[in-house]
C-alpha cells in the first residue's frame, strides 16, 4: 500500500483551505497514493475560538464532507480527511471522516483528548472552550490492513494506541495541528514511541508554519514512521506531502521478532 500525507498552512478561509486540499489529494493520488491523508483542521485552523465554531458543518450533510466524499470517489481513493469541525445541534466535535474509493463514509472518529493547555512561550490552548470530547475508539479497513484513529493530542495517551493495537491495527493515523513549542522537542519521539508500542505503520499528519495572523504556529515535520520506530519518510518545512510504500511482510517480521503483544501482563 503507497500512503500520502498531506501537509498544509491552512487558515481562516474554508474555500481557500478546501481548494488546496482538493489539489494536494489530487498531486498525492497522481503520484500512486491510494491512502491519502489530511492533518488536523485542515478546513479552518483559526486564532479565533468563534470563527472554529462557526465553521462547524454537520456530518454528513454538510458541504466538506460532500466535497471531499466526491473527490475520493472521482479518484478512486481512500481518503483520510484529518479533521474538521462537526456540528450537531449546538454541540461541536473534533472530527476525522475517512471516505473510501467509491465515496462511502467508512469511519468517523471524534477526537477524545482536548488540547487544554498553557505551553512554553505564554501561548494558552483552550480546545474545550471550540469543541467537545468523543468517546470511541475507531477503526477501518482498507486492502486488508486494519487502520485505527487518532487525533493530535491524543498522541500523549499511549493507553489509547494499546487499545487501537488491541483492535488488531497495522496502521495508525494521527491528523495534528502540532504546536512550534511543543513539536521541536516532542512530535518525534512521541511519534516513534507510539509506532515502537504498537508495531504499527504511524502516520503522523501536521499543520506546518503560523496561523492566526501570525500569532500561533505548527511544527509540520509530517511524517511516517516504521514498525521498528525508523522514520520512512519526512516533510521539510514547506506545503506538500510524503509518500511512503507499506510493507506488510516488514510489520509480520517485526511482530515476530519482538512478540510484545503476547507479553503483555497488565
Amino acid at each position: 500500500m503507497k500512503i500520502a500525507a498531506i501537509q498544509m498552512n491552512s487558515q481562516d478561509d474554508k474555500d481557500a483551505n478546501c481548494a488546496e486540499a482538493e489539489r494536494l489529494v489530487r498531486a498525492a493520488a497522481a503520484d500512486g497514493a491510494t491512502l491519502i491523508v489530511l492533518p488536523e483542521y485542515f478546513a479552518c485552523l483559526s486564532a479565533s475560538d468563534s470563527l472554529q465554531r462557526e465553521s462547524g458543518e454537520p456530518f454528513p450533510q454538510g458541504g466538506i464532507f460532500h466535497r471531499f466524499s466526491a473527490l475520493a470517489r472521482e479518484l478512486k481513493v481512500t481518503l483520510h480527511a484529518g479533521s474538521v469541525v462537526e456540528s450537531e445541534g449546538a454541540a461541536r466535535y473534533n472530527t476525522t471522516a475517512v471516505f473510501g474509493p467509491t465515496g462511502e463514509v467508512i469511519a468517523k472518529y471524534r477526537k477524545i483528548h482536548l488540547f487544554d493547555v498553557e505551553v512554553p512561550g505564554g501561548i494558552t490552548y483552550l480546545e474545550s472552550s471550540r469543541v467537545g470530547r468523543g468517546t470511541e475508539i475507531v477503526t477501518y479497513e482498507v486492502d486488508g490492513q486494519k487502520v485505527g484513529c487518532a487525533i493530535c493530542y491524543d498522541i500523549r495517551f499511549p493507553e489509547l494506541f494499546r487499545k487501537l493495537r488491541d483492535e488488531g491495527c497495522d496502521i495508525i493515523v494521527l491528523p495534528a495541528a502540532f504546536t512550534l513549542q511543543t513539536g521541536k522537542d516532542h512530535w518525534e519521539v512521541l511519534s516513534r514511541a507510539r509506532a515502537i508500542e504498537t508495531q504499527t505503520y504511524f502516520v503522523a499528519c501536521g499543520q506546518v508554519f503560523t496561523h492566526g495572523n501570525g500569532t500561533k504556529a505548527c511544527w509540520g515535520h509530517s511524517m511516517v514512521i516504521d514498525p521498528w520506530g525508523s522514520v520512512v519518510a519526512q516533510a521539510s518545512d514547506r506545503v506538500g506531502f510524503i509518500v511512503a510504500t507499506l510493507d506488510d511482510d516488514y510489520t509480520a517480521s517485526v511482530r515476530r521478532n519482538v512478540p510484545v503483544a503476547s507479553h503483555h501482563v497488565l
